[in-house]
């Protein structure tokens, strides 16, 4: 299949159209795209990376490249041209090769209800994993979505209810994912107590190894630690129904099948404290709990995200217990 690049005027003028009062967005003086969410990417090697993250694998329109980065539409579609960055994958992903995990980049909700319950959504905690059977749909896993512990509401991923620093107005840096050249991301964050929690995401063939790591650099035992990692489908075709009646809660394991019956995404966490769903998202949670964490300890919990396609999913659930067994002792 021939390459596709946002060139023609053709798509110049869809991208302009995208701009429609559904996508209003406030421009400042200068026509540049001023939303409170935004990140500018710095120099065009960066430029180029996040164009072709969010047009080439997200499908992004102008108005959510906008929103995303903060850039005046005009400037965008030069920077498409200029970049020549396509408008589909350049090539389709090998049946061996690991599935396509990118840095979710903001600027489109990843939930499709429930926006009260989570306004203003970091992209630092969240990456897109793209479905194996096809290259335009993925999910978001937040991870981590949120962090309590016996001092309180420890970190959230969004604004929607306060935290132990939004509480003393404390504004948490912004931060992005180290991108590895084997395709790994990872992400490290020292809260203003001396909490520092890190999150490693791995691609394998058909989904992706998690894991959460919290070093407690207080001077006191911190328990409680519960976490909510989120697993938002809003961006899967097929899996998007605003319901629990297609999903299957099997602790540790959480799993949605789309409309035909036949395909599965799940998701586990262990140790696993709760599983559950939310219809409005809609979204799946397998919810782990790390251990009480003395001073000086490091505490970690591990989970996975996988494609499945057949009838049996409890044949798969299985399967992953078993394969699952060598690496979580690791």
């Amino acid at each position: 299949m021939a390459t596709k690049f946002f060139t023609s005027s053709r798509h110049l003028v869809f991208l302009a159209m995208a701009l429609g009062p559904a996508n209003a967005i406030a421009f400042n003086a200068e026509g540049a795209a001023a939303p409170a969410n935004s990140r500018r990417p710095t120099g065009d090697g960066e430029l180029a990376y996040w164009l072709g993250n969010m047009v080439t694998h997200h499908r992004f329109t102008m108005a959510e490249v906008a929103l995303a980065t903060g850039m005046a539409p005009d400037e965008i579609a030069a920077a498409i041209k200029r970049l020549r960055i396509p408008a589909d994958p350049i090539a389709p992903r090998r049946p061996d090769a690991p599935v396509r995990v990118l840095p979710y980049p903001g600027g489109r909700h990843p939930r499709i209800g429930f926006l009260d319950g989570a306004v203003h959504p970091q992209r630092e905690t969240k990456v897109s994993v793209f479905t194996p059977w096809d290259a335009a749909s993925y999910v978001v896993v937040d991870v981590p979505e949120a962090i309590w512990s016996n001092l309180g509401l420890t970190y959230l991923a969004h604004t929607h209810v306060p935290t132990v620093w939004t509480k003393q107005n404390v504004e948490l840096p912004r931060l992005e994912w180290n991108r590895r050249a084997d395709g790994s991301l990872d992400l490290d964050r020292t809260l203003p107590n001396g909490i520092r929690f890190s999150s490693r995401v791995q691609p394998v063939r058909d989904g992706v190894r998690m894991e959460l790591t919290l070093f407690n650099g207080t001077r006191e035992k911190l328990t409680d630690l519960r976490v909510q990692n989120c697993v938002m489908l809003k961006g899967a075709s097929g899996f998007t129904a605003q319901t629990n009646a297609n999903k299957v809660l099997a602790k540790p394991f959480v799993a949605a099948r789309d409309e035909s019956r036949r395909r599965w995404i799940i998701t586990a966490w262990e140790p696993c404290h709760r599983p559950w769903a939310n219809p409005p998202c809609p979204c799946l949670h397998s919810d782990p709990k790390f251990p009480d964490a003395e001073p000086g300890a490091t505490v970690r919990v591990r989970g996975w995200l996988s494609f499945f396609e057949g009838a049996d999913v409890e044949m798969e659930f299985n399967r992953l217990n078993t394969a699952a067994e060598s690496w979580l002792r690791e």
